[in-house]
């Protein structure tokens, strides 16, 4: 039974919230980057680049204090304001395609990741997570939550739905024409209400946001060991989230590029892949994976189809079910040597909601040698390797709704 805890969030006045609300940091090129900051004073982008003020690119703990500074000169200048009641915050989510995402903003416990009531479907990396932690460390809020899914409850959805009956708190739309619209909630009845139906929620699942969560759990381990008057109920205990139901969530591939053959020949490699896979070759014609264990190849000028020869290979298990790993234990291992899906400087990730014509123009540039697509993992792939406790190779899912900074941040 996860603890989904109200909160007093710290957000910005209505007039401003469109100004300030930003992606996240390393989703921005250099250059848009340099635009927002140059021509938008309110954007969240000079909290978390603090150096812009000066000129300089400043990193590690320096960074850390100066944007810890930046955060409360918003606060001064009245740009931020703390609610008075903790509640919780119904957020919906209207993406440019037209897709609806709804849940709310509330804080999850430390305790419930560590215990597994919050549950990981992917792995970390020990550097990000202890550098992560060290900035939350001084900063001391989260500006960005967690996207965490739970199972539909009719009762939750109702409850949503009557709250979206009335005038959104904020509604705005970004430059990328995504709408987005709050509701802040703190009627004792309606908050008692959802926090009940959490209470009988099994678990909730981390959708986006591993390293987050888990430096967030590393944060409050070292807080409970300087504080000798520890309880359990400090604000360090809880990080922020944004909880959707399952049925809202979208999950697009991520397509991989490999830059070379791994000195095999165009004939040696399509011969190794023939022992795993039926070939067919596509030509011209942009073949898109349609069923699991099936996937698309672009190399030398022409599409592929592979389907995997189940009677070749072995599933023990969720994972090995996984199409990214199925491609990573029968292709990108044992025939193009690549054993470290994260640092290898020879593999690269185009995520599924750029088309089969970017990993076309990809190799066809010369920048890679070949590439492949793959079909979507779904919901119930994810929560099945979370429950038997498995991992997925990085870069397996490419997951929304996507977050703005600086909407509600929480503080600890």
């Amino acid at each position: 039974m996860p603890v989904i805890l109200p909160f007093k969030a710290v957000r910005p006045t209505r007039d401003k919230v469109s100004l300030i609300a930003s992606r996240s940091y390393d989703s921005y090129s250099s250059e848009e980057r340099e635009s927002r900051l140059r021509d938008n004073p309110f954007s969240f982008l000079h909290i978390v680049n603090p150096g812009y003020k000066y000129h300089k690119e400043i990193s590690g703990p320096e960074r850390y204090q100066l944007v810890r500074n930046r955060y409360q000169e918003f606060k001064e200048d009245g740009i931020f304001v703390q609610d008075e009641k903790p509640g919780y915050y119904i957020y919906k989510i209207v993406n440019r395609d037209g897709l609806e995402f709804h849940g709310l903003v509330g804080k999850a416990s430390v305790e419930d990741y560590e215990n597994n009531t919050i549950k990981k479907h992917e792995d970390t990396l020990e550097f990000r997570e202890q550098i992560f932690k060290e900035y939350l460390k001084t900063v001391g809020f989260n500006a960005e939550a967690v996207l965490l899914t739970y199972p539909d409850h009719t009762g939750l959805r109702d409850i949503i739905s009557k709250v979206m009956e009335s005038r959104a708190e904020y509604e705005f739309t970004t430059t990328y024409r995504d709408t987005h619209y709050l509701w802040y909630v703190s009627e004792e009845a309606v908050v008692s209400a959802i926090n009940k139906i959490f209470e009988a929620i099994p678990a909730v699942y981390i959708a986006d946001g591993h390293h987050r969560s888990c430096s967030s759990y590393l944060l409050a381990k070292d807080m409970k060991e300087e504080n000798k008057k520890h309880t359990g109920e400090e604000p360090y205990n809880y990080f922020m989230s944004f909880l959707i139901p399952e049925s809202d969530l979208q999950i697009y591939e991520f397509n991989r590029l490999v830059k070379d053959l791994n000195g095999l020949s165009k004939e040696e490699f399509l011969i190794q892949l023939d022992t795993m896979y039926r070939i067919e070759k596509r030509g011209n014609d942009y073949y898109k994976p349609s069923k699991k264990h099936h996937f698309s190849m672009y190399l030398d000028g022409d599409f592929y189809s592979l389907y995997l020869r189940k009677q070749q290979y072995q599933i023990n298990n969720a994972l090995d079910s996984l199409d990214a790993q199925i491609l990573y234990t029968t292709i990108l291992l044992p025939i193009l040597g690549i054993e470290d899906l994260r640092n290898d400087n020879r593999i690269d990730y185009a995520h599924g909601k750029k088309d089969l014509a970017y990993i076309k123009s990809m190799v066809d540039s010369g920048a890679f040698k070949v590439g492949f697509g793959l079909l979507p993992a779904t919901t119930e792939e994810l929560k099945q390797i979370a429950d038997e406790g498995l991992v997925m190779p990085p870069k397996s899912t490419y997951i929304e709704p996507k977050l703005r900074s600086g909407v509600t941040i929480y503080e600890f």
